[in-house]
């Protein structure tokens, strides 16, 4: 079974399912195709803060939904996903963690310089959490020099690349990149960052190609080991 760190299923308002019933069908849709656990990430981006308001309406919908959820066979987690603003570097970034986990999912922008991801990031240890950069194969300057992920994981930074990517759904800079990071072993997790109907959070097709390359060391990235390595996710509910 797989665990999914990073999905919109939960209404926010932003990009990722409308309501509450289209984020279930997707639950049951990841849970059918081999998904066990599955973190609901909510955008916070500069435009779309995680005002007071905000926060409370979308645990509201996760409070409706876990339960649902759990009568399938899945177990939905509430986490966010960080698109990097100066705002954040005075936040306190303990609210933004993956369920109980000690660790916050991050994008990283795909155009432009690194500089405010860097600091966000750092922020985010600096609090004794893990960052878990998101989608860093779509990222062009990660896809000009993959050495700046290598530098992440050197500092123990997980990388998380997205089912789609290896898949060749964003192109052929993208496949080429999340490629390279799974083979080098660079890479920690995938991910599917499902977004809506048209773009379910399903896992099932990538651990196919990902075993298919590497063999079934790659059963890693698809299982939550590496946030084992930070907390058992079982001890951590």
């Amino acid at each position: 079974m797989f665990v999914d760190v990073h999905s919109h299923v939960v209404p926010s308002g932003d990009d990722g399912v409308g309501s509450v019933e289209e984020g279930l069908a997707l639950c049951r849709d990841a849970h059918a195709h081999g998904t066990s656990l599955l973190f609901a990430t909510p955008h916070v981006w500069p435009q779309l803060p995680l005002t007071e308001d905000r926060e409370e309406e979308i645990r509201r919908a996760y409070a409706e939904m876990a339960p649902v959820a759990a009568e399938a066979g899945l177990d939905l987690r509430l986490g966010f996903e960080l698109t990097p603003a100066p705002a954040l570097l005075e936040e306190d970034l303990t609210r933004f963690t993956l369920g109980a986990l000690p660790a916050v999912l991050m994008e990283l922008p795909f155009a432009g310089p690194l500089d405010l991801s860097q600091r966000v990031a750092e922020e985010i240890e600096a609090r004794g959490l893990t960052p878990v950069i998101a989608h860093p194969e779509r990222a062009d300057r990660v896809i000009d020099d993959p050495e700046i992920a290598a530098g992440y994981a050197e500092r123990g930074w997980l990388l998380q690349v997205n089912a789609t990517s290896l898949l060749e759904y964003h192109g052929e800079a993208p496949f080429d990149t999340g490629w390279l990071l799974v083979e080098r072993g660079l890479a920690d997790l995938v991910a599917s960052d499902g977004h809506r109907p048209a773009r379910p959070p399903l896992l099932d097709d990538a651990h196919a190609a990902v075993r298919r390359r590497i063999g079934e060391r790659g059963d890693a990235l698809f299982n939550g080991a590496a946030l084992g390595r930070l907390a058992s996710v079982a001890e951590r509910v």
